[in-house]
């Protein structure tokens, strides 16, 4: 992945120097950065890395994390309309949803707001597990689908301040893939059919968004 032929290699912790030097240029104001990245890239685990560096330096609740997976259409919903066997397509995250929260992170700066994530356990978005407070100043938003260009995406990026592409080899992704559907239950076989037949289809549309980030970043040593 490239963007104008530049791949950056870069460390978290320098990634982190990078967010508290923007935070405190921006004094008291509320700004975002985005992370984007196919399936298996790294992306949550390095976008906690980021808010915990940066709380680390400049005090607990200064950064907060907001993931897209929150997002997620519930399993009755996508049974609904036919995509359950295609969950983590695009067509399956209530983007708008996305979106107009993002929106309200940066409008509304002075009250707490909740944000859902995604429970692995259970397979389903589960509500209100994160908070935004006042207090906060800087937002990692995450997902794979930040910079798809299409409406309900592009209202996602109108609230990022930056838009970062995260980078990973496809067999490294696809080996934490494969693990992470076996950890969620399902056999050898199963586990491997879901990964060829739902997240390689899901990463070559990431893919193919690498070119509307601002950065690519190969990031070392993030899990």
């Amino acid at each position: 992945m490239e963007v104008n032929g530049v791949v950056e290699d870069v460390t978290a912790d320098g990634l982190v120097d990078e967010l508290v030097a923007l935070v405190r240029r921006c004094g008291s104001g509320r700004m975002v950065v985005g992370l984007v990245g196919a399936p298996g890239a790294g992306k949550s685990t390095l976008a906690r890395a980021l808010v915990d560096g940066v709380g680390g330096v400049l005090g607990p609740g200064v950064a907060a994390y907001v993931p897209m997976d929150g997002f997620h259409l519930s399993n009755e919903q996508l049974a609904r309309i036919g995509w359950l066997e295609r969950k983590g397509a695009p067509q399956t995250f209530d983007a708008w949803g996305y979106a107009a929260l993002l929106g309200r992170l940066v409008s509304e700066p002075g009250h707490d707001v909740f944000v859902p994530d995604y429970d692995r356990v259970v397979d389903q978005p589960i509500a209100a597990r994160h908070v935004v407070a006042p207090s906060v100043r800087l937002v990692v938003a995450e997902g794979n689908y930040l910079a798809v260009d299409a409406p309900e995406w592009r209202a996602v990026r109108r609230h990022l301040d930056l838009l970062w592409y995260v980078d990973a080899p496809d067999e490294v992704r696809e080996q934490r893939l494969f693990a992470r559907q076996r950890a969620g239950g399902r056999d050898a076989a199963a586990a491997r059919d879901w990964v060829e037949r739902s997240d390689r289809p899901n990463g070559e549309v990431v893919k193919g968004t690498a070119g509307r980030c601002d950065r690519v970043l190969r990031v070392r040593a993030i899990g």
